[in-house]
């Protein structure tokens, strides 16, 4: 009989950190890393995409196809046999990005991975519109990689919640689903199987259920597991995360029930708001004859320098100081009580019996030291990413103490722009708009008074179809019309590149690749492209002869007198739309400042004339800051 064989997908290098660490792991410690990955040989590594191209020119002010070239470069990617192949997350229409971009900007950037060294995009929609996803696939196919369609899990609301909102779309629900008595499920094993066909006909060569948020229980890792091995001919993998406390035994179901590829990483950087670490599930398949196609060696060597990776990044650690114990699968004996609750496990998830399986798996991950099931997130049903990143942006807005507000406002956010799953750009836009609304609460304002500009284009239709049909009047409320306006790709006009005269007229961009950061992250390309001009300028005048220092000439501050427009949060100054002596009107947008990588405009709430700007473009503002002074 042949033994069972299951791949893994290794996420700690993306989806790993970005989920523990909030995509602070840097290049330097990467490359420690990457001799070590070479002989591990995991089917796919994902190592790019998803918040990292953002992230490391944000955070990091490092080059997202500097990362992408060193994996390749390791992995030997672009050889007809490459240790691992690499993959990347998509999501779709929104690319890397949070807005909808059109498809030459897609082409643009799958081109330029796939010649940089990727093989692999896993793809998806964050409302798993497929009209979102299907040039994508496409274009990825057409290119020469391999397009892997993800559908993202999601939950229907819980009946008891949705009877104590009464603003938003829960006003409607009873009139929306049949005959006003408790609404019919939408998210049902069969939605998630039709999405998977539909990815598998438009050419996906991999299908994922991707459970960002960990809100697959066994039972329903089961029942979809199986139905997708029975229904597509490709691959099947399954993604999930740890943080409400199904992940490892979910995990568990879905080897039982036939899946092809499991995403994980390695111990120090698995648990938690991540995906299970391999080691445990090492343990579960080798006590079922389950053959795992990795090298578990290599991976113990990865392991040692992961946990220095780890200290590296306490200061995005939500859980530095309960870290996991130390274990080694090859070489730790565990006690025989251990060992007899991974076999309870196997037996009570062949049992169906979820309630001890569950039970059984908390106990393992209790005794290693991992975190337990976190309840706030596991009500709020939020992805582990969503929440570490929300945490690490508020606590750098010093707003720490808006958290519990907008994770209990999430769900209702959520139901109001539609029962959105929430994956990224959808959970970043709700978590800020969740943010927004707790902020708006604390100052006594009606909910929705400030709303970003992402938020407004999700409810107007920007985004795509929603899987339930947003309120009218919602709408209204948020955009202004109750009528739906989708994307126009007519309307995309593409970012200037302009010479920098400061820097002796160069162009922003240099190149194509850096062209293509400035499409897709305008906001953050241009002030990580200005610092490698203002680097490449430095270095060109240092050759010249010295220039002569003069001292600087200080002037007074001329103190405010007349009234002025505030930061109504901490953020950074994006675009700044008057000069002093232009007549505004109540209304009237004068400046759009992004807050946890959203853009929010700020419009004025007066009429009059403009006497001063009292900020630049990049500065970094605190809340209650004076931004614009009007004439008295």
């Amino acid at each position: 009989m042949t033994r069972p064989k299951l791949k893994i997908r290794d996420l700690t290098l993306r989806d790993g950190q970005q989920s523990l660490f909030a995509t602070r792991m840097n290049q330097e410690t990467i490359n420690r890393l990457l001799p070590l990955y070479e002989d591990a040989r995991f089917h796919i590594m994902e190592v790019w995409g998803g918040a990292v191209p953002d992230s490391v020119m944000r955070y990091l002010d490092e080059s997202p196809w500097d990362r992408l070239r060193s994996f390749s470069n390791a992995m030997d990617s672009k050889s007809e046999h490459p240790k691992s192949l690499l993959s990347a997350l998509s999501r779709g229409r929104n690319l890397f990005g949070y807005v909808p971009y059109p498809d030459s900007v897609l082409e643009g950037f799958y081109k330029e991975a796939i010649a940089n060294g990727l093989n692999v995009m896993r793809i998806f929609d964050a409302l798993n519109d497929i009209d979102n996803v299907k040039e994508s696939i496409r274009l990825i196919n057409r290119l020469g990689g391999i397009a892997d369609g993800a559908v993202c899990y999601t939950v229907d609301p819980k009946p008891q919640e949705a009877e104590k909102e009464s603003n938003g779309i829960f006003g409607k629900l009873k009139s929306i689903f049949s005959g006003g008595s408790a609404p019919d499920p939408i998210f049902t094993d069969e939605y998630f199987v039709n999405k998977a066909r539909q990815m598998e006909s438009l050419g996906a060569k991999i299908i994922t259920l991707k459970d960002m948020a960990g809100l697959v229980n066994p039972m329903r890792a089961a029942s979809i597991i199986s139905a997708l091995k029975r229904e597509v001919k490709v691959p099947v993998d399954f993604h999930t995360h740890c943080t409400p406390g199904y992940g490892l035994a979910s995990s568990l179901m879905a080897i039982i029930n036939g899946v092809d590829i499991l995403d994980t990483n390695i111990w120090w950087f698995g648990g938690g708001s991540a995906a299970p670490a391999i080691e445990l599930i090492y343990v579960f398949c080798l006590r079922m004859g389950v053959e795992i196609e990795v090298n578990m060696e290599a991976v113990g060597r990865i392991r040692k320098e992961l946990f220095e990776a780890r200290k590296a990044l306490a200061q995005f650690d939500l859980n530095r100081d309960h870290m996991p114990r130390e274990y080694d699968p090859l070489n730790d004996q565990l006690p025989p009580e251990i060992l007899a609750l991974f076999d309870s496990a196997i037996e009570f998830a062949k049992a169906g019996d979820e309630a001890s399986l569950l039970d059984a798996c908390h106990k393992i991950e209790a005794y290693f030291g991992f975190p337990k099931p976190n309840e706030l997130v596991k009500n709020a049903e939020v992805p582990g990413g969503m929440y570490s990143n929300m945490v690490a942006q508020l606590r750098e807005l010093k707003s720490e103490d808006l958290l519990e507000d907008a994770m209990r406002l999430i769900p209702m956010v959520r139901r109001d722009a539609g029962l959105i799953p929430l994956v990224t750009p959808t959970s970043q836009i709700v978590g800020n708009q969740a943010v927004l609304v707790a902020l708006d609460r604390k100052n006594g304002k009606p909910d929705y008074t400030n709303k970003s500009n992402q938020f407004i284009s999700l409810v107007k239709g920007e985004y795509g179809k929603t899987p339930v049909a947003i309120d009218p009047a919602f709408r209204e409320k948020i955009t202004g019309s109750p009528e739906e306006k989708p994307y126009d790709v007519s309307k995309y006009s593409k970012p200037e590149n302009p010479e920098l005269s400061e820097f002796g007229g160069k162009k922003l961009a240099s190149n194509n690749e850096e062209y293509l950061l400035l499409e897709l992250l305008p906001a953050v390309a241009k002030g990580f492209l200005r610092r490698r001009r203002d680097e490449e300028f430095k270095l060109e005048e240092a050759t010249k002869a010295p220039v002569e220092i003069k001292e600087e000439t200080v002037v007074a501050v001329e103190p405010i007198t007349g009234p002025v427009i505030a930061a109504p949060m901490c953020g950074r100054i994006v675009a700044i739309n008057v000069k002093p002596g232009d007549t505004v009107k109540k209304g009237d947008t004068i400046l759009v400042y992004e807050a946890m990588k959203m853009e929010n405009d700020i419009e004025s709430d007066i009429d009059g004339t403009v006497k001063r700007i009292l900020v630049n473009l990049d500065d970094q503002v605190a809340n209650d800051v004076p931004l614009i002074e009007f004439e008295a």
